[in-house]
């Protein structure tokens, strides 16, 4: 049986790194559920609190996902209708163009918000590439705490 919960639980652990690199998937999700099938097996690898310290920053970083596009199109000199217009058109982006729309939503969402405000079509478009960095950034935090979650799971199989 223990067998069978490491090869459910490396499949989480490869379909969590392949979902910090897509849109589609909730990446870290699935590794932290590949950790929890891991600790089934008869060895238990994991103590409780380490379980609870990866469960609680997987839910920061997820949050920060959200929160960096709009961070980053502030950084770049958006305005508050820029970030505004990241926050709404992330929310819009992943319902009317999924998978892509959370990539695409936020960066149009912080153009149109700049030019609402008045900005010219340069600000605009800066405050949008932030978007962009902001998406960038927090996709290469969940891909590092990915690896760092396979690494846990392959020292604890090893």
């Amino acid at each position: 049986m223990d067998i069978l919960l490491i090869i459910i639980g490396a499949a989480l652990i490869i379909t969590g790194i392949i979902g910090s690199f897509l849109p589609v998937l909730p990446g870290l999700p699935f590794s932290y559920v590949g950790l929890l099938i891991l600790q089934l097996t008869s060895f238990t690898p994991f103590t409780t609190m380490f379980l609870v310290y990866w469960a609680i920053i997987i839910i920061v970083v997820m949050s920060l996902e959200s929160i960096l596009p709009a961070v980053g199109s502030g950084r770049m000199g958006g305005t508050r209708y820029g970030i505004w217009g990241c926050i709404i058109g992330g929310v819009i982006g992943i319902f009317v163009f999924p998978p892509f729309g959370i990539i695409i939503g936020p960066m149009i969402g912080a153009f149109i918000g700049e030019l609402i405000a008045g900005q010219k079509s340069d600000m605009a478009l800066r405050a949008a590439i932030g978007s962009f960095i902001g998406f960038f950034v927090g996709t290469v935090i969940k891909v590092a705490v990915s690896f760092v979650l396979a690494f846990h799971f392959i020292r604890a199989v090893v």
